[in-house]
């Protein structure tokens, strides 16, 4: 990057906000472009994530069973071998893993299971393999939900998993602080979701919100808490 860069009005994060009467206001946000790794890349918030942090500037290594470099997050050998060839890295953004819904009664104990070893451990594991792979000062952004905090009939499942993902962000935290950052986002369900199960998408925000949520999550200083979208808090 050139001295002269910083002042360019056209690089992403140079800002001019105009201010009323005659006065211009200028104001310079300078984000710290990263190589960062979008996991869950090919899912529709993980595609709106990707695609704003490439508009900010941002070298985005995408991760998906499909990728080159793959990584399945179920697998945590797979874990390691995208770590490996994807070298270190600033930032790790993780919108992967797969749970299950269904009311208590019904879900079976490989749906449980399914639970804990892909959206817990999963994630879980992309942060303990990745201690070693992330440049000083960087940070972990994991995935949970809001059924954390606001369930629905058959998602005690999911409730489960998400709760506990940020159990561990929180006390994962306090083992990591000065070295990395870690939070976890909560996000909604989306409109791009409730249209596809053929739900009134109205009352829910497009990913390109939630994605926003995710990309103050990488260049914000905050660790160790949960992150939701404004006007969908619990």
């Amino acid at each position: 990057m050139r001295e002269n860069d910083l002042l360019d009005p056209g690089q992403p994060w140079y800002r001019i906000r105009k201010s009323s009467g005659l006065t211009r206001q200028v104001t310079r946000v300078f984000y710290q472009l990263m190589k960062i790794a979008v996991i869950g890349a090919s899912g529709t918030i993980g595609k709106a994530i990707t695609l704003l942090l490439r508009k900010q500037g941002h070298e985005v290594v995408e991760g998906s069973r499909s990728t080159q470099p793959p990584i399945d997050i179920d697998q945590p050998g797979s874990i390691d071998k995208f770590y490996e060839e994807t070298g270190p890295i600033d930032a790790v953004v993780c919108a992967a893993g797969n749970a299950a819904f269904g009311a208590l009664d019904s879900l079976t104990d490989d749906q449980f299971q399914l639970c804990i070893n892909s959206k817990l451990m999963g994630q879980i594991n992309l942060v303990r393999k990745g201690l070693s792979r992330l440049n000083p000062g960087g940070a972990f952004i994991l995935t949970g939900g809001i059924f954390a905090y606001k369930p629905w009939p058959q998602t005690s499942a999911i409730a489960m998993v998400n709760a506990g993902l940020e159990g561990f962000v929180k006390a994962a935290a306090l083992d990591l602080e000065a070295k990395f950052r870690l939070l976890i986002v909560h996000p909604p369900l989306v409109k791009e979701t409730a249209t596809q199960m053929k739900m009134d998408d109205s009352p829910w925000p497009a990913a390109a919100q939630v994605a926003e949520v995710y990309a103050a999550a990488v260049t914000g200083n905050e660790t160790g808490k949960p992150v939701f979208l404004n006007g969908y808090n619990p």
